[in-house]
């Protein structure tokens, strides 16, 4: 849909972040913030007092509206004109994983045992039984 397709009354009627959208998608370029909403409040008749009390408002909204995004050096456009790229590095993987490795063979080194204490009769020693009969008559 093209802005001079809008009537006035139905621009009226848009959102903010609404009329961004059309600006954008006719505009072909990214734009800052202070531009675009500058040129949402031309649009819609808007003097420079809501401009500077609404620009806050604006920035909020775009950032939590899905249909934009905001690139470098403050600059936004529509996320639909910008693809993301996942870069899978082989190298950072191999390293990930060789540090994995060398995390297992750590722990496989570690003592959680005294070693002292293999004879299992020494652990024994001081074991007491009681039966529950017993129990009950000594207390």
């Amino acid at each position: 849909m093209k802005l001079s397709d809008i009537s006035k009354e139905e621009l009226e009627l848009m959102s903010y972040d609404d009329v961004a959208y059309l600006i954008l998608k006719n505009a072909n370029k990214k734009m800052k913030i202070n531009d675009l909403f500058q040129k949402v409040c031309k649009l819609l008749n808007l003097n420079e007092q809501v401009f500077e009390e609404q620009i806050a408002d604006f920035f909020e909204m775009l950032t939590t509206d899905k249909r934009f995004t905001m690139l470098e050096d403050g600059f936004w456009d529509l996320k639909e004109k910008h693809s993301e790229k996942v870069i899978i590095d082989e190298d950072d993987d191999e390293v990930f994983v060789e540090e994995q490795e060398d995390n297992e063979e750590e722990i496989e080194d570690e003592t959680f045992y005294d070693e002292e204490d293999d004879n299992e009769e020494d652990d024994l020693k001081d074991l007491v039984v009681i039966d529950e009969d017993e129990e009950g008559e000594n207390l």
